[in-house]
């Protein structure tokens, strides 16, 4: 496995860090505005903002006592890419499987 696929999946792995991917899709918010969204604390938003901030899918930058988010695109849409790439190889490969056992079963059964 790739470290961008792996990124992609941990940053998909917590409902709350979707949640801050999705609001981050329409635009740069405010930590403030993030916290809004939901209904636990503080810290537990800045450990989910730094996940996604550790694995590249956000950026932050601070203005005066402000912090903003953003949705780095490139890095997502990148990773998304791969991850189809690399759940398709597996599902080829699944169905060459299930291909091959039922050649050999109607073979069997002749």
């Amino acid at each position: 496995m790739t470290r961008t696929t792996y990124n992609i999946y941990r940053a998909l792995a917590d409902s709350t860090r979707r949640k801050i991917l999705q609001l981050l899709s329409s635009g740069e918010q405010t930590q403030s505005d993030i916290v809004k969204e939901f209904n636990i604390s503080q810290p537990a938003i800045n450990k989910q903002l730094r996940i996604l901030k550790e694995e590249g899918f956000i950026h932050e930058r601070k203005s005066g006592r402000y912090r903003y988010y953003q949705l780095d695109r490139e890095t997502f849409e990148g990773a998304y890419h791969q991850m189809v790439d690399e759940i398709g190889a597996m599902l080829d490969q699944t169905l060459m499987d299930l291909k091959h056992y039922v050649e050999n079963k109607e073979e069997d059964d002749d």
